[in-house]
């Protein structure tokens, strides 16, 4: 079946991988970016590919963006299938480095983009009866790590938010939701979170500089063959297959890596499915 899909975040990485397979497959796709400028690595790996994706300019901190966004879509479809929530930003430095303005940020992008956008989508959704939400999150959604509470703070609230959702939404109104929980990107910590380390006043000359310093050298040899970095197109991989699913997982981790690390909090439950028949149980049989 083909499915209308939106996905966040496309200009570069995984959501270029994500929008692109998913046209592969079949699907029609709105690849948004909050600017659209930088829509050239995308046109590039979709010619590569020889698929079409509609490009749309969606800010995830933007609420009226957000709406736009959504209903130029449902103008022109009727429905949106699916909503591959995949924008967002890392951000490593410890809590008593990092400044105010750069914490805001992080949860408002990392966090509230996720909520706006999908109170845009459900609205629809929920009147079709169908459709599925699909966050991008994080195994920091689930394991907190050094020099990563900003960031893990906003996965985790994206875990819960995926989590409250399930347990009541999808058993009245058949939509699914779904926290895809990678470990590393290839080269995306290199390109992104030692370049934020720099942008915001590099390594500071402090009791926290040896650890971090050991950090991002841990982090730098792991992306040799560890197993905990793999390629966007492998991620978006799994993506593609959760929303082909008829019984899609309220969460999934994308490795071998990524199970190893949060096996002490998924062992007992890996999709969630369990939690969340506990928690209809509790609360609304």
């Amino acid at each position: 079946m083909t499915k209308i899909i939106l996905v966040t975040g496309t200009s570069t990485g995984l959501g270029v991988s994500i929008a692109v397979q998913a046209a592969q497959n079949g699907h029609v796709v709105y690849a948004t970016m909050r600017n659209t400028d930088r829509r050239s690595t995308l046109d590039t790996a979709a010619l590569a590919a020889g698929v079409t994706v509609n490009v749309l300019q969606l800010d995830v901190q933007d609420a009226a963006s957000v709406g736009a966004a959504v209903d130029q879509i449902i103008a022109a479809q009727g429905r949106i299938d699916v909503l591959i929530n995949n924008a967002g930003m890392g951000f490593a430095r410890s809590l008593e480095q990092a400044e105010e303005e750069d914490i805001q940020r992080i949860m408002d992008i990392n966090f509230m983009g996720v909520v706006r956008c999908t109170k845009a989508v459900l609205p629809h959704m929920r009147r079709a009866r169908a459709g599925h939400v699909i966050n991008i999150s994080s195994v920091g959604g689930l394991v907190g790590q050094p020099f990563n509470e900003i960031y893990c703070g906003a996965k985790f609230a994206v875990e819960g938010f995926t989590e409250s959702l399930a347990c009541y939404v999808t058993p009245h109104f058949d939509i699914h939701f779904t926290a895809v929980e990678p470990g590393g990107i290839a080269s995306e910590f290199a390109n992104t979170v030692l370049k934020q380390i720099a942008d915001t006043g590099g390594m500071l000359e402090d009791e926290y500089l040896p650890i971090l310093r050991k950090y991002v050298s841990g982090s730098q040899q792991r992306q040799g063959g560890s197993g905990a970095y793999q390629t966007a197109e492998e991620v978006a991989q799994v993506v593609i297959d959760v929303l082909s699913s008829d019984t899609p997982p309220i969460r999934v981790r994308t490795s071998d890596w990524a199970e190893a690390l949060t096996a002490l909090k998924t062992a007992a439950d890996p999709d969630g499915r369990k939690m969340q028949t506990q928690v209809f149980g509790q609360f609304l049989a």
